[in-house]
């Protein structure tokens, strides 16, 4: 038979073998969907140019096959920035990870997805991409209750942390140990690099009697360590028990509450999952990895140390630090400021690896909302120079010598300056007239003994 006249046979055989391939696909495709996740498509990762040098926590987790977590109902606590390197969401990659059943999300402060502004009560909701209940730990409560952690066995903790003790995602951390302490659950921290780095630690560490949500920890204002390290020392350290919530429910947290909490020694049942490649020594960028913002006025890596040379500056009341600009934590400015006598001021003081710029501008909201602000730009020549502390306190000491006139704080926001500062000491000396170096004297007690502390909790190098 010539093959002209094997055309229709063959026509006959192609149409046979397509049906059969559809039917063989569409009845794979309704197995999968009825009764095994893991046949669902992968979500695809970006292609990066180069890859990171550092893999995070849940890149860890999932090279191991989930072997933290296999068999386990889990719980995961995250928001936007739980993410792989190559930018998969972690709540994607553990709902149709083989052998693990995600039960639960939980968000901190700006939710799951990050849709609410900075201090906005979130409500527990349904997460839209997964259908899992969705609990809020920015709203009714800050810690999980008995009944939101109720078909859980293992809470995973994945968030991108900033490396200041104010930034509320770590006293997240914190009430999430406590209360997986109490009611008998275990917790999985998938660790992520300190943006700023792992070796500048700056501050006094925390009086107790000023704990709240921008301060439950006893460590630094800038503690150069990562969440993992963290979740060790608060659990090795038995601070769990001392976050304000008792054993037999927890406490409403404010930032303007707080207070010393209970006794302590609670300890849970915890497991670090480390990076690979990261060192003490990295900033973000030396990492490799694609920054997400963590919060809607942290844009950029970079920001994580701009928001610690400048947020408690900006909880005075009296000055704009650019929340409500494109340039957040970047500016220190008021209605009335002479912006070249201010600039002037601060660059004849020789601070390390940074330069003020005389600026003008409006804020479309926040502090001095619509008004035309003065004052400096701040510029990070040379941030491993830096020292945040120092630029804080030498703005507000300038801003005295330059313009005795201008109030440096609003007495009704003196209670939350306390507790950003985790103590009345700093706010008291101001008050009183001091100068930069005696402000900086009382800022800088306390490193040395906290860094031989944490030691023992460090996991890299």
């Amino acid at each position: 038979m010539r093959i002209h006249e094997l055309a229709p046979f063959l026509a006959i055989a192609l149409v046979a073998a397509v049906t059969s391939a559809l039917v063989s696909r569409a009845a794979d495709e309704a197995t999968a969907s009825a009764s095994d996740k893991t046949q669902a498509p992968a979500v695809r990762g970006a292609a990066l140019p180069h890859p990171p040098v550092v893999l995070p926590g849940i890149d860890v987790l999932e090279q191991s096959g989930f072997a933290a977590v296999r068999g386990k109902r889990v719980g995961l606590v995250t928001n936007p920035t739980g993410l792989t390197a190559d930018l998969r969401s972690t709540v994607d990659v553990l709902h149709r990870a083989e052998g693990v059943t995600l039960v639960a999300l939980y968000g901190p402060e700006h939710g799951v997805r990050g849709e609410a502004a900075a201090g906005v009560k979130v409500a527990d909701g349904r997460d839209g991409a997964t259908g899992l209940p969705e609990f809020s730990l920015y709203g009714a409560t800050r810690k999980p209750t008995a009944e939101m952690l109720s078909g859980v066995d293992v809470l995973v903790f994945d968030i991108q942390d900033i490396g200041s003790r104010s930034y509320t995602y770590i006293s997240t951390l914190a009430v999430v140990m406590e209360a997986a302490a109490e009611h008998g659950k275990a917790v999985v921290v998938l660790d992520r690099p300190n943006p700023i780095n792992g070796e500048r630690v700056e501050g006094r560490v925390l009086d107790p009697k000023f704990r709240s949500f921008v301060g439950q920890l006893e460590i630094p204002y800038l503690h150069g360590m990562t969440v993992g390290e963290l979740a060790q020392m608060i659990n090795g350290e038995g601070w769990l028990g001392r976050m304000g919530g008792t054993a037999s429910g927890p406490a409403s947290y404010d930032a303007e509450g707080g207070g010393e909490g209970g006794p302590g020694g609670l300890r849970c049942e915890l497991t670090v999952i480390p990076m690979r490649g990261w060192t003490r020594k990295m900033d973000w960028a030396a990492t490799g990895l694609v920054w997400t913002p963590t919060s809607p006025h942290l844009p950029r890596a970079e920001t994580s140390l701009y928001y610690a040379a400048t947020g408690i500056c900006g909880e005075l009341g009296t000055i704009s630090i650019g929340i409500g600009y494109p340039l957040p934590f970047e500016l220190f400015a008021a209605p009335g400021v002479d912006a070249r006598k201010l600039a002037d001021e601060m660059n004849g003081r020789g601070l390390a690896g940074v330069y003020f710029r005389p600026m003008h501008f409006t804020p479309f909201y926040g502090a001095h909302e619509k008004r035309v602000c003065s004052g400096v730009h701040i510029v990070f020549t040379d941030p491993a120079r830096v020292e945040a502390g120092a630029v804080q306190f030498h703005l507000l000491d300038a801003l005295r010598v330059t313009h005795p006139e201008i109030p440096r704080m609003n007495p009704k926001r003196a209670a939350m300056f306390d507790k950003v500062c985790g103590g009345e000491g700093m706010r008291t000396r101001i008050e009183a007239g001091s100068g930069a170096d005696e402000l900086l004297a009382h800022w800088r007690e306390g490193v040395d003994q906290f860094r031989a502390k944490r030691e023992k909790y460090l996991l890299y190098r």
